[in-house]
């Protein structure tokens, strides 16, 4: 019965890359309303660069490409994410993302071309509306951000924080973004070279986008291990997804074609491209708070605080955790949102009974970073399904009328006791931005300069960047891996 209204509810439609008819729950009209649909979450979710001449440049290359492609007619949208994930992105009915952060990385119009025309080959060969169909198969129904929505939740306190991530999971956008199967993301590489090709780009440049990913692997490896830590494992979706040594491997071969049967010369667009990015955003920016080695510092909310040693800052949209070495305890620190402080007030004793549930034990109260009101709670807990269990945490003032949780998270007890000092000392340093601290919090940004004779560890002198500044700029730059160095007094990428 099942799969019979499931075949009832599926249209037959020609899939406009292969030629082939595929069932689909998502017809061409309802891929364009659901990519608007989703499209708006996502401009919800993240901010846009601030710049109309950068916003025009991506579409200007994007339109090019699209006109080329197998669904020209589709009324498309490009949009630069003020995001620092090194990241891209499509919806279906035409939206394609790239981020900022992305775009510091690439070092020609002909590789952003590259980024943008994979996107596309994404919607032309209709993968969103695929991989819908497959999880109407499968009958999904829950969406990974519920979990981790109650993962949070479980560990704060802080109820309605599911019931958000559930809201943003059935928007659909966070479905249509998650990674692709190993097949649709080499048919995405091809489409992409094929694109390239079609708008008299070198198709070889696509080899150069999936070697940007591979110095991101290897440069992540390379931080991790001069600081100490573990390098970064695979991520679970890479068993089913390819790695970027096949993309490699195989977009060799797909470019060489399409190569050798493109004739005359033909135009990377480099100088145009560093114009066009010269001054964007470089890393953490001011509405998302920047983290500076173990300081981390939000100008718009007025706040910053200082990691332990040897601690880690992750710094997300809703949220800054500072994580310890053995990552199994961690200090978080959110605004209280506003949904709770509409039924508590600023009332710290409030928040902890109605909004974290506490029930019995110690209450402390402190004055962090010279002047902000906190109350400390060690206790017990009780959820809304009425089971109990421990909660450490402060709830504090900040310097605009804000307020503020700071949860202590751990494994198991055994591990918060063993942090406990630690993030007492996190929390004691708490404070509204001095001076010093706005110095610290500006933002970087990309610049071009010309290469001195002493070539990037000349330019890592001056670099703001702490953590491999010389080998930053040559990822920057496209020549991690070994590849031709660039000349004296050629525009270089460096870091202001």
């Amino acid at each position: 019965m099942l799969l019979a209204l499931w075949l009832v509810a599926c249209a037959s439609v020609t899939n406009p890359v292969t030629g082939e008819r595929e069932l689909t729950v998502m017809d061409e009209r309802a891929e364009i309303a659901e990519g608007a649909k989703a499209h708006q979450e996502v401009l919800k979710e993240y901010a846009v660069v601030d710049s109309p001449a950068l916003q025009a440049y991506v579409n200007g290359v994007g339109q090019k490409l699209a006109a080329q492609s197998h669904r020209a007619s589709l009324k498309w949208t490009f949009t630069v994410l003020d995001s620092p994930e090194v990241n891209a992105f499509a919806l279906p009915g035409g939206y394609v993302y790239v981020t900022r952060g992305i775009l510091a990385y690439l070092d020609s119009e002909a590789e952003l071309a590259g980024v943008v025309g994979h996107e596309i080959g994404h919607v032309t060969a209709r993968h969103g509306a695929q991989r819908a169909t497959s999880q109407a198969r499968a009958g999904w129904a829950v969406l990974g951000a519920t979990v981790l929505g109650a993962v949070v939740e479980a560990a704060t306190g802080v109820r309605g924080l599911t019931q958000a991530a559930g809201d943003i999971a059935q928007t659909g956008a966070a479905g249509f973004i998650a990674r692709y199967g190993r097949e649709q993301e080499l048919q995405a590489d091809q489409l992409g070279a094929e694109y390239l090709a079609r708008t008299h780009y070198d198709p070889q440049r696509m080899v150069d986008v999936i070697q940007v990913l591979k110095d991101q692997e290897r440069y992540a490896a390379d931080a991790a291990r001069a600081a100490g830590r573990a390098p970064p494992a695979e991520p679970g979706w890479l068993a089913s997804h390819p790695s970027n040594d096949q993309r490699l491997a195989e977009i060799r071969a797909a470019a060489a074609r399409l190569k050798a049967a493109q004739p005359g010369a033909v135009d990377d667009g480099r100088l145009r491209y560093l114009k066009a990015i010269d001054g964007i955003g470089f890393g953490d920016g001011r509405e998302q708070g920047v983290v500076r080695g173990r300081q981390f510092l939000h100008e718009p909310l007025g706040i910053a605080i200082t990691a332990p040693e040897g601690w880690a800052i992750v710094n997300e949209a809703q949220q800054v955790t500072l994580v310890n070495a053995a990552r199994d305890a961690a200090l978080l620190l959110q605004p209280v949102p506003p949904a709770v402080l509409g039924k508590t007030g600023t009332d710290h004793q409030a928040i902890l009974r109605q909004a974290l549930g506490a029930t019995e034990g110690r209450s402390e109260r402190l004055t962090l970073g010279g002047r902000l009101n906190a109350t400390y709670y060690n206790g017990l807990r009780r959820d809304a399904q009425g089971r109990v269990g421990a909660l450490e945490a402060t709830i504090a003032d900040g310097p605009r009328g804000q307020v503020f949780l700071l949860a202590h998270i751990g494994r198991d007890a055994a591990a918060r006791e063993r942090a406990r000092s630690a993030m007492r000392e996190a929390e004691l340093s708490f404070r509204a931005l001095g001076a010093a601290d706005r110095a610290l919090a500006r933002p970087w940004r990309v610049r071009l300069v010309p290469l001195p004779p002493g070539g990037f560890a000349q330019l890592a002198r001056n670099a703001p960047v702490t953590e491999l500044p010389e080998q930053q700029l040559r990822l920057l730059n496209g020549v991690y891996s070994g590849q031709a160095l660039p000349r004296d007094g050629e525009l270089v990428k460096t870091i202001e």
